[in-house]
């Protein structure tokens, strides 16, 4: 017989599947634990696409439904657990997620290095507003650290609050940087008419003729063994 595709496994259900992997639950269930452990800050979270996510891994056979319950007058509630499967799935999933750097394409890179096509003045702004809104993230991540410190929870579950910690403050400390040099008028910017928000002509791109440097080979991926 032939071996069955390996699943395609999204980061929503990642999240499910590691859930599940903690004990059986329903999918109104999760989708509480994920919003109350601030998990919407690692995936996007919304009821309909966490209730389609659970429908798409019972079709892969890595969850399985347990029974319906009710309480009250509220509706059915399907309980599903993990399978053997599922298991072995979410492990390898992981396994290659922490193994390989993949290119996430966010946009905030992207707006950046486009952000020449705005006034200096605009950026200053807008980025000074981004600024701010690092800086009160920071705050409410110190925040989740100090009460999981309280709480004794032991640190590998929140192991990526002090990632995302360190993460954001290295952009802040390099976009205050880049704001000092730009408002100082020592990174060269380009042009615009004050009255029209027109771009003045410049020269051509410096970019438009050159090659850009080979990009640096990896190791085969495939070559890599994943846990059983």
């Amino acid at each position: 017989m032939a071996e069955r595709a390996r699943p395609q496994v999204t980061a929503l259900a990642v999240a499910v599947l590691a859930l599940l992997a903690e004990r059986p639950m329903h999918p109104y269930e999760m989708y509480q634990l994920l919003i109350s452990r601030g998990e919407d800050l690692l995936v996007k979270v919304r009821p309909g696409s966490l209730y389609h996510t659970v429908a798409r891994l019972a079709e892969q056979e890595l969850v399985r439904a347990e029974g319906v319950d009710r309480a009250g007058n509220r509706p059915e509630r399907t309980t599903y657990s993990i399978t053997e499967r599922g298991e072995k799935t979410l492990r390898v999933r992981l396994a290659e997620v922490l193994r390989f750097p993949h290119a996430e394409y966010p946009m905030f890179p992207l707006a950046l290095a486009e952000a020449h096509n705005l006034p200096r003045e605009d950026v200053l702004a807008l980025l000074g507003e981004r600024l701010r809104h690092l800086r009160a993230d920071i705050d409410d991540l110190d925040r989740k650290a100090e009460w999981a410190c309280a709480h004794h929870v032991p640190r590998r579950y929140w192991v990526v609050v002090p990632y995302l910690r360190s993460t954001l403050g290295v952009e802040v400390a390099w976009l205050e940087e880049f704001l000092a040099e730009l408002e100082s008028g020592g990174l060269e910017w380009e042009e615009f008419d004050p009255a029209t928000g027109v771009r003045v002509a410049g020269p051509e791109h410096p970019w438009a003729d050159a090659a850009p440097p080979p990009r640096a080979a990896r190791p085969s991926e495939s070559a890599a063994s994943s846990p059983s």
